[in-house]
């Protein structure tokens, strides 16, 4: 018995009857040996770590663009952060902690420099909208290369990339794994509770700001609401057979949320510089459109059996804040003379 063998044994004692199952994975795209030693899941969270787009997620705006200072959150600890308390919740549930895992650290691959308003400026731009779940996916099966490995991307299993694609709130479908239920969830509770915090760290509000409905459901600081959230979650879950969180506490979370987004995400200083980060990524991508020459040359693609907006919108999903900023500087800022 291979080492793989003996941890997909395990899974079949240790793991509620409603955890996906390694052994019992609906495979990948193109067939391939299993691991001596990782199961097929742990191959997957691997893949995502050593790839590139995972690498650039930490040059990637959360919330506030460009800050000064260093304890500002960015796409990469925003994924780090779903992925830890995705697989607290998971262990409680006695759910596959390794496919929880892989989901939770692919589930933003696709994000746009930015944060959200670079995903808003590629969906006023492009045709079919733009949704950065659908560019996480994208990402994993297409863009990514293995190097030396036949085909284009991860060719990761199918659970991870179910999960993947239904991790986003405004997403029509559940993830068909409890899973991928919980990483979604888990999406939510970290995004809200780490602006909040990020937010008192700019000035923006402060403690006694948050509304005293959330305060009351939730706690009076970070630890408390983040504690709070979790428990109900393994609380109700497991109560109801399926990832749930009480009308109490989703109430008190939809009061932070709403907080949120009249105090931070839209009626503050950062959405200020937000809608400059809009302007100049449609500036970009119109570029690219008129100097197709450029775009093939810089991303390396090839215009057989891709579109020039595919292309453009691949290249430019994939920029972290700094390199879409230097893009659009060298085409848009003129240069001064060397000589007088």
């Amino acid at each position: 018995m291979t080492v793989r063998e003996r941890l997909e044994e395990e899974e079949l004692e240790r793991l509620s009857p409603h955890a996906a199952f390694s052994r019992n994975t609906r495979g990948r795209d193109r067939e391939e040996e299993p691991d001596e030693f990782r199961t097929c899941y742990q191959r997957d969270r691997d893949r995502i770590i050593h790839c590139k787009a995972f690498r650039r997620l930490k040059h990637k705006t959360q919330v506030f663009l460009s800050p000064e200072g260093d304890h500002y959150r960015t796409r990469l600890t925003h994924t780090l952060e779903v992925a830890q308390i995705a697989r607290t919740m998971a262990r409680a549930l006695q759910l596959n902690e390794d496919l929880t895992e892989a989901i939770a650290l692919g589930h933003d691959l696709g994000h746009t420099p930015f944060g959200h308003s670079g995903e808003a400026a590629l969906n006023e731009v492009v045709d079919g909208g733009f949704r950065h779940n659908e560019q996480s996916l994208r990402v994993v099966e297409f863009v990514e290369r293995r190097e030396g490995k036949p085909g284009r991307g991860l060719n990761l299993t199918w659970e991870v990339r179910n999960g993947i694609l239904c991790h986003s709130a405004d997403w029509p479908e559940e993830a068909a794994t409890l899973e991928g239920q919980v990483v979604k969830c888990a999406d939510k509770i970290a995004y809200v509770n780490h602006d909040v915090d990020d937010a008192m760290r700019a000035g923006i509000i402060n403690e006694g700001m948050i509304p005293e409905e959330a305060q009351r459901i939730l706690g009076r600081t970070r630890s408390e609401r983040l504690d709070t959230l979790v428990k109900d979650v393994i609380d109700e879950s497991t109560n109801r057979g399926k990832i749930a969180m009480s009308p109490e506490v989703a109430q008190g979370m939809a009061a932070l949320r709403n907080f949120m987004f009249e105090r931070v995400y839209i009626g503050s200083v950062a959405k200020i510089e937000a809608d400059k980060a809009k302007r100049l990524l449609i500036q970009l991508y119109c570029y690219y459109l008129d100097n197709v020459d450029e775009l093939i040359e810089e991303s390396g693609e090839s215009l057989q059996g891709e579109d020039v907006v595919r292309i453009a919108v691949d290249y430019i999903a994939g920029m972290t804040d700094r390199y879409a900023m230097k893009q659009w500087t060298e085409r848009f800022v003129p240069a001064a003379w060397g000589v007088y």
